[in-house]
Parts: structure tokens; sequence; C-alpha cells
């Protein structure tokens, strides 16, 4: 039997696209095979992303995206946790990619929601294969690959 997913996506920025996360995240959920059953998007500014990556990574700068696993089944996979994305930041690189702002905050939804479901970024090999994943996921989806701009879809 299928275990259900829970999502919640909260936001201190008026312009964050919290419908299509709503709509989005759910269905990219289902095409990835993990434990994770209660997921929290948060939607901040810069200010707040720098505080946040200040005190968990020791960093003075701002960021994308931040995943934080809350709790664990008995063999420790994430069955919760809370991604913060960082909405100034997608619309500065959506703006360089001439793609539209929702699906950057989409892109970085889906990063932080591999991150809970195992997935790395730190060495090359894991780093491929997470973008891999994400862009099987947004193309699934309908907007195509992140790394092909001019593939994006047409949708808002």
């Amino acid at each position: 039997m299928a275990k259900s997913f829970s999502l919640q996506v909260f936001t201190e920025i008026k312009s964050a696209p919290t419908a299509f996360l709503m709509e989005q995240i759910p269905a990219a959920r289902k095409l990835v095979q993990c434990t994770l059953q209660d997921m929290s998007i948060i939607c901040i500014g810069d200010r707040r992303m720098r505080q946040l990556h200040q005190q968990f990574m020791n960093l003075n700068t701002t960021t994308d995206v931040l995943t934080f696993p809350l709790e664990f089944d008995k063999t420790l996979n994430v069955t919760a946790g809370e991604i913060y994305v960082c909405v100034p930041e997608a619309t500065r690189q959506a703006r360089a990619r001439t793609i539209p702002v929702a699906y950057e905050v989409l892109l970085y939804a889906i990063h932080g929601m591999l991150h809970l479901c195992g997935f790395d970024d730190r060495t090359k090999t894991e780093f491929r294969k997470m973008h891999i994943m994400e862009d099987q996921i947004l193309t699934t989806l309908g907007f195509g690959k992140v790394f092909a701009v001019k593939s994006v879809g047409a949708r808002a």
C-alpha cells in the first residue's frame, strides 16, 4: 500500500508561486521512490536565507535552497523535512535563464525534495546523478530540462 504524502507551502514573499508548488510538487514526489511522507516548503527572501545559511552552514551569503530533514524511519531514511527556497535568488536566476520565476522556484523545491529522498550533490558523480533526476522530473511534468533552457515548455 502506498504511503500518503502531505505538503505544506508557507511564504514570507508575496510573489512566491505557492499554488503552483502545491500543484506540481505532489506530482514530482510520485516520480521518486523514497520514504518521504511529509514536506514543508518555506519561500523566503535574501535576508532570511542569509541568516539560515550563516546559522546552519557558517556561510555569510544567500543561497538558493536549504533542506532540513526532521523525522526518520527505523532505517534512518527521511520521512519528514523542510525546504527553504530563496525567491529573490530564483528571480535572479530565472531572469538570467529567461524562464518564468515559478519554474526556477519549482526546480529549487525539487532539488530540496531530492535531498530529503537521499540524493546528494557533493561529488561530481552525485551532482550529475541528482541533476539528471531533476531533468527527468521536470521533463515528465512538462517543463523540460533545466540545463537545456530552450526545451522549457510553454506552461505558466
